[in-house]
């Protein structure tokens, strides 16, 4: 019997040929150059342990499970929205076919928060990553941290990845739906972990995912609660669980004053 191929494994395939074209559109050298270039990173743990609870405000104009959100949202203009609203950090979704998102949002966005200075939310480019390619794009384009998905990873492709994060100076939020993923993330040494209560194989949302698994985090890590956030309850309850931060996007795409709300799952 041929197993039904989940939703994870088509955009990982398509991230995967979307990387063969564009090492041949921008050789790695000509990245590395780039990123080299870029303004430094700052520290992203250490901004969201600024003030908790840290909200990750996500940029995001569609995806799988809903469809168009807000696809023509002005990337720049939600940042500093999300920014004035206390955000600690600002997460793009980059992936062009389900989510809608670019690189160029990433630069745009980094570029807007720059007058910001030292205080700035920091920057995570939220994606499918499979090749240290795509982490010489992310710090190209200014990202401070990048998303690595335990499910769609091998445990040497996760560790080379996370080592080559760190290389370049960024953080990685490794990302994790259910136990033996947590052992993995523990096991590659990750000190900042996202429990996603959505599992990408199937998008179906489960708050109790955070709950169950954030005892078996490694001692030390920064534990931050991702989907299905919506209301200050949220944030509270993921707090008590052991979350010292969390990622919040399609609540806060349709929000009317995206910076309100923020204030208001803080409990500003």
């Amino acid at each position: 019997m041929t197993q039904k191929t989940s939703i994870l494994d088509t955009i990982v395939a398509q991230r995967r040929h979307d990387v063969a074209e564009a090492r041949v559109a921008r050789p790695p050298a000509q990245l590395q150059r780039e990123a080299e270039a870029a303004a430094p990173p700052l520290d992203f743990v250490a901004r969201l342990r600024t003030a908790p609870p840290a909200v990750i405000a996500e940029i995001k104009r569609a995806s799988p499970s809903k469809g168009d959100i807000a696809p023509d949202m002005d990337a720049p203009a939600q940042a500093l929205r999300y920014a004035h609203g206390g955000a600690a950090a600002i997460s793009v979704l980059t992936e062009p076919t389900w989510f809608k998102g670019s690189l160029d949002d990433l630069r745009e966005v980094r570029a807007a928060l720059t007058p910001l200075g030292d205080e700035r939310p920091g920057v995570l480019r939220k994606d499918f990553l499979v090749d240290d390619y795509q982490l010489l794009e992310a710090r190209a384009a200014g990202a401070d941290a990048v998303l690595l998905i335990v499910a769609c990873l091998d445990d040497a492709t996760l560790s080379g990845l996370q080592r080559g994060t760190h290389d370049l100076g960024m953080a990685a939020l490794v990302e994790v739906n259910n136990a033996a993923e947590m052992e993995r993330a523990a096991a590659c040494g990750a000190s900042l972990i996202g429990i996603n209560n959505r599992d990408l194989r199937s998008f179906a949302v489960d708050l109790g995912t955070t709950d169950r698994l954030a005892s078996g985090a490694p001692a030390g890590a920064l534990l931050a609660a991702l989907s299905g956030i919506a209301t200050r309850a949220d944030v509270a309850r993921f707090g008590a669980a052991g979350a010292e931060a969390v990622l919040v996007g399609e609540a806060l795409m349709r929000a009317p004053d995206p910076g309100m709300m923020i204030a208001e799952l803080r409990g500003r």
